[in-house]
């Protein structure tokens, strides 16, 4: 009985140890390591306190004490006892006297260190942009982050931004996988999450298909850095601008792929950008903003600032508002052409604005409340920022529509070149590609090589052949008919004018032909189209081709005409300086006569007549009529159906005043007449007359004004979308005005309302009937307080 009593006992101790063995198993690992923490630094307090003791306390005095014996190895000298005390010594028989002794050392109690804690256990502290911290077995060079064991918030609990080292991690994490709620925290996802958000920091943050989770929890750092820690600590507030840059890292790489993101770490980028409330900010460069469901703060504040000063809006702040504005939409050729886009923005802003956009003063006041995307917030009230009386002129409808006119008149101009971009996106800055672009947007080895042509031009003009042009201007290939008159139009802009005049519908010419380029006088309309202009420019084909009859145009024949274009006061100065271009041109390729003679059917006889003599004025300017000339005038004579045997009493008339005899006539025909320049002067025809006899050729056959076929707008761009949750202008600007806080007062709404020339009630209530039709929740809730309901919002920014 004894024995299976014992046996009895024994089997129900080992079931408790097998239990216990079982329950201690199932403890998870976290807990074990606090529990050997803990035990850790309880043994070594006490060890501690012990060895305190032992050294406080004094050694017992032996009751009869024997000499101690110096151990072998010791060379120190006998230490005699403290003296006792006389007056007690003298009492004392010598039996009793004290004997000398050898001091001994006491032993030392032994000693015990208290263990350190773990690297970065206690309170979580903040690791400093480009400092390296190891957790888990990780290494993070990026900082930004807070780590450590403690980092409460006000409702309790630690932030959930803290990185807290004594969490276990697992050997393996994917980040692109969902492995968390809502509201993630460090300290409660689990190990693997807890190794994949660590290998996100380690990679550089950067990865796109990192899952947002993972983001969230690495901004609720930034956010806690730039909110709570700066409320408090200049160190911190030092870090909003490196904060910023971060931030607007991560909405370019993550702000498309989560709406929620974009809004949290939209608010809190303009907190960083206008903590300080910087003054007169429309005249400083205008930071990167992402482009959100709002404009971004610090355009409204710049803007507001604006108004009040009563100064026009620079075109930067202008083009930005333009961008950002969430009612505007950029159609393809504004986006996938962005840098000349922007531009060409800037030029027809000021074309139409001059200085600027000048903003009215309205009620809508500006304020910043921000809303934390962290629950280590909670506990936190009035996260606002306020701006005093600077306006938001932004919930006004009117300037934005100005605007919107400068994008689609920039944007139009845009398209050919952004159609050619689309089928050659790798001769973005070849001719062929920039010829469809104002030159003035062309980039800078372009520039610098058409700033050189007007460098070698001057005032003046120079000729080449046009393959000479091509060539100087880096082009590929021979240019098209339509390339070509882009290339004319590229020069004209320039105030760079090109002969042959091919916008004027003359002939393309060759690469081997000759080009002249010449200064065009700015602000001037080039139309070639008057008749005036028309007349004059047939009067130099005409005696082109008899000057140059000779064979040679000369010096003399070309000084005449130079003067006689320079007379012609009827036309404009620009008019002139294409003609003596026009001049110079045909000086090596004149005129053919039979291209001109159909033009020269419908005069009347009179006006042939009066060309014909002078034409033969031209012919003997040079002081030399040759027989040559003499043939070529016969042919122009007729050509305009004036008797060719005229040519020698014109000619004879012109030099000595008196028709030519038969004999004289002869002489002519074989030699050619020498005449005096000095009468030649004094019977000169009035040119002008002739340009106004030749200007009816013109009047119903006038070559028009080239007129290109405006494209289609590109189709590929985005529509533009309706309102906010289809609400016409003026409520939708007033929904995404209350989205940008918790909470409105009545009296603010009040002035919002007045701006946009709403009904308060009557708006609000639009408002809630659009948000039940489509999302089932009223957009507000409240009275003499307006909450905007944060389910909407979450429905919206998904």
């Amino acid at each position: 009985m004894a024995r299976r009593k014992k046996s009895g006992a024994g089997g129900g101790i080992g079931a408790v140890v097998v239990g216990l063995l079982v329950l201690l198993v199932a403890i998870p690992r976290e807990v074990w390591i606090g529990i050997g923490v803990l035990a850790a630094i309880g043994v070594g307090i006490y060890l501690y306190l012990k060895s305190k003791d032992n050294a406080q306390s004094p050694p017992q005095e032996p009751a009869r004490p024997a000499p101690a014996v110096p151990r072998p190895e010791s060379r120190a000298p006998v230490v005699p006892s403290p003296p006792v005390s006389s007056r007690v010594a003298s009492r004392l028989s010598d039996e009793q006297q004290p004997v000398p002794v050898t001091a001994s050392p006491v032993p030392a109690a032994p000693s015990f260190r208290i263990p350190a804690a773990p690297k970065r256990f206690g309170p979580g502290a903040w690791i400093p942009a480009g400092e390296t911290v190891e957790v888990g077995g990780v290494s993070i060079s990026g900082g930004l982050v807070y780590v450590g064991t403690s980092l409460p918030t006000p409702m309790g609990g630690n932030d959930p931004c803290l990185i807290d080292p004594s969490k276990s991690v697992a050997s393996h994490g994917d980040y692109t996988e969902r492995q968390m709620g809502y509201w993630p925290s460090y300290s409660e996802i689990s190990p693997s999450a807890r190794r994949a958000y660590l290998n996100w920091l380690a990679g550089g943050r950067q990865d796109p298909e990192a899952d947002v989770g993972y983001v969230f929890i690495f901004f609720y750092g930034l956010e806690r850095r730039a909110i709570l820690d700066a409320s408090k600590d200049d160190a911190a507030k030092g870090d909003w601008p490196m904060i910023a840059v971060e931030l607007r890292r991560l909405l370019d790489i993550y702000g498309a792929k989560s709406g929620s993101f974009q809004s949290y770490a939209g608010s809190l980028l303009d907190w960083v950008s206008l903590a300080e409330h910087p003054e007169k900010a429309y005249l400083k460069p205008i930071p990167s903003f992402p482009k959100t469901y709002e404009l971004p703060l610090y355009i409204r504040v710049a803007l507001g600032q604006a108004a009040v000063d009563g100064v026009p809006v620079p075109a930067q702040l202008a083009l930005a508002w333009a961008k950002l504005d969430p009612t505007s939409y950029l159609r393809t050729p504004a986006t996938r052409c962005a840098e000349e886009f922007d531009k060409l923005f800037v030029s027809k802003y000021h074309e139409t604005f001059g200085e600027g956009l000048v903003l009215p003063r309205n009620k809508t006041k500006i304020k910043l409340v921000h809303r934390p995307a962290s629950a280590g917030f909670r506990g936190y009230t009035d996260l606002s920022l306020s701006f005093g009386n600077t306006p938001d002129v932004t919930v006004l409808t009117g300037p934005i529509n100005k605007l919107r006119q400068v994008v689609e008149a920039a944007t139009k101009e845009l398209e050919p070149f952004s159609r050619y971009v689309g089928r050659n996106p790798d001769s973005r800055h070849a001719l062929e590609g920039l010829l469809q672009l104002p030159a003035a947007l062309w980039p800078e080895g372009a520039q610098k090589a058409l700033h050189a042509l007007k460098a070698r031009m001057g005032e003046g003009m120079i000729a080449m052949s046009f393959q000479e042009l091509l060539s100087s201007l880096d082009a590929k290939t021979t240019l098209t008919r339509d390339r070509t008159l882009a290339l004319a139009r590229a020069l004209e802009s320039l105030n760079i004018g090109i002969e042959p005049d091919v916008l004027g519908g003359a002939k393309l010419p060759k690469a081997d032909e000759k080009v002249v380029l010449f200064s065009v006088p700015p602000g001037e309309v080039t139309s070639r189209s008057t008749p005036d202009y028309q007349a004059a420019a047939l009067t130099l084909d005409l005696a082109s081709a008899v000057a140059a009859a000779d064979g040679e145009f000369s010096v003399e024949e070309m000084g005449y005409l130079r003067a006689q274009v320079q007379s012609w006061a009827h036309l404009t100065p620009n008019h002139v300086r294409r003609l003596l271009a026009h001049l110079r041109l045909l000086m090596t390729t004149p005129a053919s006569l039979t291209t001109l003679r159909k033009k020269l059917e419908p005069l009347d006889a009179g006006a042939k007549e009066t060309i014909a003599t002078f034409m033969a004025t031209v012919a003997q300017s040079d002081g030399n009529v040759s027989p040559t000339e003499v043939k070529m005038l016969e042919k122009v004579y007729k050509a305009l159906g004036v008797e060719p045997k005229k040519v020698f009493s014109d000619v004879h008339a012109v030099a000595a005043g008196a028709k030519p005899t038969a004999a004289t006539a002869a002489k002519v025909e074989e030699t050619g007449f020498k005449l005096d320049p000095a009468r030649i002067a004094a019977l000169q025809k009035d040119t002008e007359a002739v340009s106004a006899l030749l200007s009816g050729i013109f009047k119903e056959e006038s070559p028009p004004e080239p007129v290109f076929a405006e494209p289609e707008p590109e189709g590929d761009g985005e529509p533009t979308p309706p309102g906010l949750l289809g609400l016409d202008e003026a409520h939708s600007a007033l929904a995404r005005l209350l989205l940008s806080r918790p909470e409105w007062t009545k009296d603010e709404l009040g002035d919002v309302a007045a701006d946009l020339d709403l009904m308060l009630d009557g708006a609000i209530e639009t408002l809630n009937e659009a948000a039940f039709d489509l999302h089932d929740v009223p957009f507000t809730e409240g009275e003499d307080v307006v909450t905007v309901n944060p389910e909407l919002l979450e429905k919206l920014e998904a």
